[in-house]
């Protein structure tokens, strides 16, 4: 990989490098009790927040992101300099309307932009917890964000919304802590994770340990970033946020130089070029054993083991309103997936609705500028709202 572009020298964003505004201190008296059995307390969560809590405390949108995603849901990030990942959803009239709503997102726990995570201080040795930090799972990062909306003194939010591992965190509300949440809106997302995308994370975790800067998960003491491994990770994982059709359209066998193949190992291809630029834009924002262990946790939800392998025992009696969304191009987290949820809310007569948006640009179709998703978002909020008394 050494024709990946390295960036110049710079600080590396960890945890304790930036200002995370606003953060708070969760975990104290009581700590939280993570499923590997280990315990934190107090441990820090960054999040940010748009709009303004109504006066009952009924108004409020708990945004859960994705994989690389993080809490600067719109607005300015201030580590990459681009736009928050929902940058035009959020905002005065728009979908996310924060002149009506309280939006709400918080880093996930084992992150690594201003919430607890494997970067961070472990105050037992005075050094990066590296792989001492405890493994983590999609439960523990909802369990932390109950943990959030305490602190915030909200009992219930109005909706939890999130696509992609995002989505995970929203299935995982609903089925644990249904009384807190009065609509939710899994997005290109699945009850568990499917051998093939546990597959695709492994090739990504190899490819970081393989790197010989990653120090068996040290680096941060020897000074050093596996920034080739984390970008090839980075790579493969992007691959599979496209479909097919949309990566011909973008590239199709175009050649980064008009006159011709040179024979080599270098970005001939458009893609390839493009795919580089991915990964070297990755490292500079995500810390790789985040990246580890954020995977892991991906890997490791399964909804329904926690009711004897029943999807329909973990929505048993929900009050939950439900909108699932789900793409036709996406074969990270195909329409099957989805379908296979809606059935089990249909089994508990649960208040469910059900769209399959057909575009051909995959698995991040919900990050994109696709109309009918923004239309059936923006129905049903406007749907659950008149519910909840918020028009």
């Amino acid at each position: 990989m050494a024709s990946i572009e390295k960036p110049e020298a710079r600080a590396y964003p960890q945890a304790s490098g930036y200002e995370h505004r606003p953060v708070a201190m969760l975990g104290d008296p009581t700590p939280l009790i993570l499923d590997c059995g280990t315990t934190l307390g107090p441990f820090r969560t960054a999040y940010q927040t748009y709009g303004s809590l109504n006066r009952d405390k009924s108004n409020a949108i708990l945004a859960c992101h994705a994989l690389s995603g993080d809490q600067y849901l719109a607005g300015t990030n201030p580590v990459t300099g681009r736009a928050g990942w929902w940058d035009d959803l959020v905002g005065p009239g728009r979908l996310l309307d924060t002149d009506r709503y309280f939006v709400i997102c918080p880093n996930v726990l084992g992150g690594c932009m201003g919430t607890l995570g494997p970067a961070d201080i472990d105050p037992a040795t005075g050094k990066s917890y590296a792989l001492n930090f405890p493994v983590i799972t999609i439960a523990d990062m909802v369990r932390a964000q109950v943990l959030l909306l305490d602190h915030l003194g909200i009992d219930q939010v109005f909706c939890v919304l999130g696509g992609s591992m995002g989505g995970m965190q929203v299935l995982e509300w609903a089925a644990k802590f249904p009384e807190r949440v009065f609509s939710a809106v899994p997005i290109a997302a699945a009850a568990h994770h499917t051998a093939q995308n546990i597959a695709f994370h492994e090739v990504g975790r190899q490819a970081i340990m393989a790197d010989r800067d990653w120090c068996g998960g040290d680096y941060a003491a020897h000074d050093k970033h596996p920034r080739h491994g984390l970008a090839v990770a980075r790579m493969a994982a992007h691959i599979t946020y496209l479909s097919e059709a949309a990566f011909h359209r973008k590239f199709g066998r175009m050649l980064q130089d008009s006159n011709g193949v040179t024979y080599g190992f270098e970005a001939e291809f458009q893609v390839e070029s493009y795919l580089r630029h991915q990964g070297s834009a990755f490292v500079d924002r995500f810390d790789a054993n985040s990246y580890l262990y954020i995977t892991r946790a991906m890997d490791y939800f399964d909804l329904a083991a926690d009711y004897e392998g029943s999807l329909v025992a973990a929505f048993a009696g929900t009050p939950v309103r439900f909108c699932l969304i789900s793409f036709t191009s996406d074969w990270l987290f195909p329409t099957p997936e989805s379908r296979a949820i809606v059935h089990a809310l249909n089994s508990n007569a649960a208040n469910v609705s059900f769209v399959e948006i057909d575009t051909d640009t995959g698995h991040d179709s919900f990050l994109l500028d696709e109309p009918e998703f923004r239309a059936i978002l923006a129905g049903f909020l406007n749907g659950a709202a008149k519910h909840r008394g918020l028009i």
